[in-house]
């Protein structure tokens, strides 16, 4: 398909360094190459090897970029994503991030792109970039209300941001002129206080991405127009730029062979319809043995089958917490499978047996989960997590386990009795309706596909008028 104005573009892509920012950047990827586009994907030689291959008929379109990261002492070798690192070393891979600035730069001088579409971290990159002549496009991999619970510019440059305590995170903050229940948890506070704090990359994550914000031509954002659209609107006064929807770019489920598969289909085609809860954490959520231990014995409570994939930590194992688990596994036999390693999420999820999902409430989970029309029983941890979990509480599209306000405890018969309400007892009839109402939205490809598409044309059009303006100077 070639663009609306004839003229193919080359974009350039900078994901940070997680493969939940680097597959939607790869979808993105792929809908300029369909439009007829160039595209280079800069990434580090380990994340793109372990990236989906790309189908043929793209292969000349998009180019792939390895760009070594830097050594750093606090990392393994081998680490060059959240993946592969702990929880309390992200700022290390951060700061190596950062290093790829030198090669990155050389590639905009001698290709110089005609858009770069980064991250939420680079903010070294706007400048470099705009002084190439080269448009600017910043594609935050979540939502808008998640960008909008923080300062508008340039106050979350300056650090200016009225609230200092952890309290203050607890409401929402005065700028959101509309009713919402969007706001943290006091538990939850803590990643933002430290978040406002220099780290080691020399600045915070706070001014990182308002550096980032600020540089940047146009927000570009995996949100719906129908899905509490109001908050784009309120992004544009904060920002005073142009803030466009990507959609919510659904993922395809692929029916491929799979040896994995087959065994985990064995067990789910034992269950009967929509009984099992699938249970997934995501790849960054690492909890205590305390955390481990509740959960588990939650599960075990709730008399309620169950899928639960969880994965093993960067580092030792844990002993403990491993015997724990399997004397769960035994007394659970026949109903709960707790699966130690990868799983091909999406193709669980759309298994007949499969009635609900356990979550952190990562969005691209959620998306996945409502496209699918299952409610959710929610547990989230860090950055934007809580938030989703207020607005699909919010919108009875799940349910949060209780849990203590100060230190975010949470206890098994908590997690039993949440699971229960959602699973199979009649007050859980809201939240599988409202599930399946939206899935008509987040599942319907055409509607968000339409998104995507006048996202690209928004770009070309953009291009297009700056290039003639620039012309005429």
């Amino acid at each position: 398909m070639e663009s609306s104005n004839g003229s193919k573009l080359h974009f350039a892509m900078f994901p940070w360094l997680a493969f939940g920012h680097m597959i939607p950047y790869l979808e993105l990827s792929k809908s300029l190459a369909i439009r007829g586009h160039k595209v280079t994907f800069i990434s580090t030689p380990r994340n793109i090897d372990r990236l989906l291959k790309l189908p043929q008929f793209l292969s000349c379109s998009i180019t792939f970029l390895k760009i070594s990261l830097p050594r750093i002492p606090q990392l393994q070798d081998h680490a060059e994503a959240t993946t592969d690192i702990k929880m309390e070393d992200m700022n290390y891979l951060k700061k190596a991030y950062n290093g790829m600035e030198n090669e990155l730069t050389k590639f905009l001088e001698n290709s110089v792109p005609d858009w770069i579409i980064y991250d939420f971290n680079p903010h070294w990159l706007p400048p470099i970039a705009q002084k190439l002549g080269i448009s600017r496009a910043l594609f935050f991999i979540i939502n808008a209300w998640f960008l909008a619970f923080f300062s508008p510019t340039p106050d979350i440059v300056n650090g200016s941001d009225y609230r200092t305590k952890p309290e203050d995170f607890t409401v929402p903050p005065k700028w959101i002129t509309f009713e919402t229940k969007v706001a943290y948890k006091l538990f939850e506070t803590g990643w933002i206080i430290a978040a406002g704090q220099a780290n080691e990359t020399g600045v915070s994550d706070i001014s990182a991405a308002g550096q980032a914000i600020c540089g940047s031509d146009v927000l570009l954002l995996r949100h719906s127009l129908e899905f509490e659209g109001e908050w784009l609107k309120l992004l544009e006064g904060m920002h005073h730029k142009p803030v466009v929807p990507l959609g919510l770019m659904p993922p395809v489920v692929e029916d491929v062979k799979d040896e994995t598969w087959d065994s985990i289909k064995e067990f789910l085609g034992t269950q009967k319809k929509d009984s099992v809860l699938y249970v997934a954490l995501g790849s960054e959520v690492t909890l205590s043995e305390e955390q481990h231990s509740e959960l588990a014995m939650g599960l075990e409570l709730s008399g309620v089958p169950f899928f639960w994939i969880l994965r093993n930590p960067p580092g030792p194992s844990q002993p403990d917490l491993v015997k724990m688990l399997e004397g769960v596994e035994e007394r659970v036999k026949g109903r709960g499978v707790v699966w130690k390693g990868w799983a091909p999420q999406l193709r669980i999820l759309s298994h007949d047996s499969v009635g609900g999902f356990l979550t952190h409430c990562g969005w691209s989970s959620l998306i996945e989960g409502v496209m699918l029309g299952h409610p959710m029983v929610m547990l989230p941890f860090v950055v934007d997590q809580g938030l989703n979990a207020r607005v699909f509480a919010d919108k009875k599209i799940g349910m949060e386990i209780p849990r203590n306000e100060v230190d975010g405890s949470y206890v098994r018969e908590s997690v039993a009795e949440t699971v229960r309400s959602v699973m199979v007892e009649a007050e859980g009839m809201i939240f599988k309706e409202k599930a399946k109402e939206m899935s008509k939205v987040f599942g319907d490809a055409k509607l968000q596909n339409h998104h995507l598409e006048n996202a690209i044309l928004f770009l070309e059009n953009f291009y297009a008028e700056h290039k003639s303006r620039d012309m005429i100077k």
